[in-house]
């Protein structure tokens, strides 16, 4: 893998999905970086929710991002292999 990260998981801090996909990520030893969605103020927060509502219109957490494949919720086998095709 490179050292780019090609892993980012947007989540919600109380979310117990988000907290089951974080902790999937870690046991596979994968480098990634979470965004906390609603820990984010002002613009910042703003901006981030136009960027996720173009990959995930419905603006649902998780959204799992692998390359370029978008996985919307804590779904294993689906995280699996979007991370055997890195």
């Amino acid at each position: 893998m490179s050292h780019s990260t090609p892993i980012t998981l947007y989540a919600l801090s109380t979310c117990i999905h988000c907290k089951h996909t974080k902790e999937y990520l870690e046991r596979c030893g994968v480098p990634y970086n979470c965004i906390f969605v609603d820990k984010l103020t002002g613009d910042e927060k703003k901006s981030m929710v136009e960027q996720i509502k173009k990959i995930n219109p419905k603006l649902s957490f998780p959204t799992l991002v692998i390359n370029d494949e978008v996985i919307v919720g804590f779904k294993e086998k689906e995280i699996e292999e979007a991370l055997r095709n890195l």
